[in-house]
């Protein structure tokens, strides 16, 4: 009898198991696993449920309620508004009935939403087809990469220095188990942009795709129009962009690009640790059957009334493994519902408002700072709602000082680019209030 009835195995189960693989003990089938990974695990002994709750109580009250704090951070996650309407419409069941829109006649609600979410989509970037979500930015970078692969067949890859890092570092994990390669472009140190000459020289052959961040990691807005010159018509042109700018820039589509991916949290979704989160992913038209991921059409039932589907579902639980393009499987829909209704209650108008808000106080914080003196222009490209900082006081110092005043201070640069020494990244959104950048200007003169 099994002293663990909710355990598979008896002992004597498997004890025939490792007779029949030739082994001894638990110890030889994981022999490859690095001892590392050996030795008794560090599991705390049962908690009672008031104990257990008494102690969760306790690690939430280590967390920052953003809404204490004023936030001079971004970097690939934003603080946005979210209009209140926004999750109680989300909370509607209609939109909440599959966890896969197999059935397409008991998930209307939720096919609709998606389909929805990718023509807004596709309004914002301009592109011509978009899928109903992915995972993150990150991981739709990736998939946007593997995807110039399909098409071309080749495995270069050249990616722009001032993508996210955390952007290339996933890619990274993606595509070399693919035989494919990322090479890096340079950048500018006068206008923190994309190096032209430099990509020019490092295109090859076996070059599949070029990407680009829009605007990049260091808040400067690229010249597509420039790169897309430079790019060759066999190659994929991906890039990277920010959701809430294309109110404000012109959109990646309109200059020919081929692949427009990026994250959608600043669509609606909080913050929340930098996660959930989704990716967003659109091309051109004629690239459809090589994207990742389902895409939602539009049809009609016997009756002619209007109904919606999956039309497209290149995923391995869908058809031949060998045929999939990818093995996304639970995207982020919910995440993608909340996009949707975010673009939908702000409107074109509404999201380009919020779009120049950013630009403005982005610029009227930068402005502010450099005349305290404490702080210096790095580049003097064309940027959006981020920007970059020489600091003359030491930037930890500077965000350990911020903190104690219920302030999230700059991204510190060296920990991403080790040149970047004592630089910084600083962000205005919205939500950025002109009384929290004068009392950081006025704070910064007792600080050296």
């Amino acid at each position: 009898m099994n002293d663990f009835p909710y355990l598979p195995h008896t002992q004597k189960d498997i004890e025939e198991m490792f007779s029949f693989l030739g082994i001894k003990d638990i110890d030889e089938l994981y022999r490859d696993i690095p001892a590392l990974f050996k030795g008794e695990l560090n599991i705390p002994s049962g908690l009672s449920e008031l104990e257990v709750k008494e102690r969760l109580t306790d690690l939430s009250q280590m967390n920052k309620n953003m809404e204490e704090y004023g936030i001079f951070r971004g970097a690939g996650i934003y603080n946005h508004y979210i209009p209140s309407v926004i999750y109680p419409l989300a909370s509607n069941r209609n939109f909440l009935t599959a966890y896969t829109p197999y059935q397409a006649e008991v998930s209307q609600g939720t096919l609709q939403i998606l389909y929805e979410y990718q023509t807004q989509i596709c309004n914002l970037t301009g592109m011509e087809v978009s899928n109903s979500s992915m995972y993150d930015g990150a991981s739709a970078l990736a998939e946007a990469i593997l995807m110039a692969k399909r098409i071309n067949g080749k495995n270069h890859v050249l990616m722009s220095k001032l993508v996210h890092p955390e952007y290339q570092e996933v890619s990274k994990t993606y595509v070399e188990v693919q035989g494919m390669n990322i090479e890096q472009i340079g950048y500018l140190s006068e206008t923190g942009q994309l190096d032209l000459d430099d990509l020019t020289s490092k295109i090859t052959q076996e070059t599949s795709c070029v990407v680009v961040s829009y605007p990049n990691f260091f808040g400067v807005i690229e010249d597509l129009k420039a790169i897309r010159g430079k790019v060759p018509s066999d190659v994929i042109f991906i890039v990277v962009t920010y959701p809430i700018s294309l109110g404000l820039l012109e959109a990646p589509g309109k200059f020919g690009v081929d692949i427009v991916v990026g994250e959608g949290q600043s669509l609606g979704n909080t913050p929340s640790f930098g996660g959930p989160s989704l990716g967003f992913f659109a091309s051109k038209k004629k690239y459809i059957r090589k994207m990742p991921g389902r895409i939602i059409g539009e049809t009609v039932d016997q009756d002619g009334k209007r109904g919606f589907c999956m039309i497209l579902q290149t995923r391995e639980q869908h058809i031949r493994r060998e045929k999939a393009t990818s093995n996304i499987c639970s995207n982020h829909a919910f995440n993608a519902l909340l996009a949707s209704l975010y673009m939908n209650v702000m409107g074109k108008q509404g999201i380009r408002e919020v779009s120049l808000q950013n630009y403005h106080k982005a610029h009227y914080l930068a402005k502010k700072l450099v005349e305290t003196e404490k702080f210096k222009p790095v580049f003097d490209g064309p940027f959006f709602n981020e920007f970059v900082l020489e600091s003359k006081i030491d930037p930890d110092l500077l965000n350990e000082k911020l903190l104690e005043q219920h302030y999230f201070g700059p991204l510190i640069l060296k920990n991403f680019y080790e040149e970047m020494g004592n630089k910084v990244l600083f962000c205005a959104t919205e939500l950025t209030k002109k009384r929290d950048i004068d009392f950081l200007c006025s704070f910064l003169e007792g600080l050296s």
